[in-house]
């Protein structure tokens, strides 16, 4: 769902940078276009790695504010977040079971930006322990109902006392991070040696994108503004030091509401109990701390 326009124009004064490649750090892009929002920001292309960002952005700080908000997930960020939970359940119930099969679970599993908490949920076959962290206290709230433990912050809200964990997992967050690489590094140096570490992202290499152009709906504003394939993805976990990462196959089921809001068209809230498995909109990697 697109983000209220309201809400973001209240933002934007005074709130804008530009900025390099926040992968390679190069000052050499080229203008790809600009989403079909109308809002003031432009997706450009990095001429040394060819990274897609957005530039300008809002200010780091000013989007932690609005992460905050109890309205993020009840209609700027999200349609209405709590609608999709079945559909979201799903989803992270497939995902699990593929972790599992490939040996990636069992002991203390961390979620960060866990939203409200569904796929802790889910992991309480898999792992003995399932903590969590948002930015949101509304999120955090809810997400306490299927934890163990909920933090309310970023990474930097796991305390070095319990930063050791078998399985990280970081879900559609990653194009939200102003530092990829630090960010990577960090979640990283949570894991005990030989532990597991799940990202995943709208995936912008994917033909949904190729064939909706402007009007793609990961093109999300303010909130994406890191654009990965499943090829740079990659590298960027490579160049934070962890093993090899291997690309897994991550199927997303949506409700039928939000498939039929990206159209421009309106269901009862009855029909969101009715999910549809797309393709292909999902990139994830899969990769180990290093043994050392």
């Amino acid at each position: 769902m697109m983000t209220n326009k309201h809400s973001i124009q209240e933002l934007v004064s005074n709130s804008l940078e530009y900025v390099p490649c926040p992968l390679c750090g190069s000052d050499d892009s080229r203008f790809i276009h600009r989403p079909k929002s109308g809002l003031p920001f432009s997706i450009h292309r990095c001429k040394s790695c060819g990274f897609d960002y957005l530039s300008p952005r809002l200010r780091e700080a000013v989007m932690h504010h609005y992460y905050q908000a109890d309205t993020y997930f009840d209609g700027d960020g999200y349609q209405d977040y709590a609608e999709q939970e079945l559909a979201l359940r799903a989803t992270f119930r497939r995902l699990l079971q593929r972790l599992h099969g490939l040996g990636h679970t069992g002991g203390r599993l961390l979620e960060i930006g866990c939203g409200y908490g569904f796929l802790l949920a889910e992991a309480a076959p898999y792992f003995s322990f399932r903590c969590g962290t948002d930015y949101s206290a509304k999120a955090v709230a809810q997400a306490r109902k299927h934890a163990d433990e909920v933090l309310l912050g970023g990474q930097d809200a796991v305390q070095n006392s319990m930063s050791c964990f078998d399985c990280v997992i970081a879900n559609h967050v990653i194009e939200h991070v102003y530092d990829p690489l630090a960010f990577v590094s960090g979640l990283l140096e949570m894991l005990r040696p030989g532990g597991s570490l799940l990202l995943s992202t709208p995936d912008a290499g994917s033909w949904w994108r190729r064939l909706m152009g402007r009007r793609w709906p990961s093109y999300k504003l303010p909130e994406h503004i890191l654009y990965f394939n499943t090829v740079n993805l990659a590298g960027l976990v490579r160049r934070a030091g962890a093993q090899e990462p291997l690309a897994i196959p991550y199927p997303h089921a949506f409700p039928l509401t939000v498939i039929a809001a990206k159209f421009g068209c309106k269901l009862g809230p009855r029909w969101s109990r009715n999910s549809v498995w797309l393709p292909g909109t999902t990139t994830a990697v899969l990769s180990k701390q290093s043994l050392g």
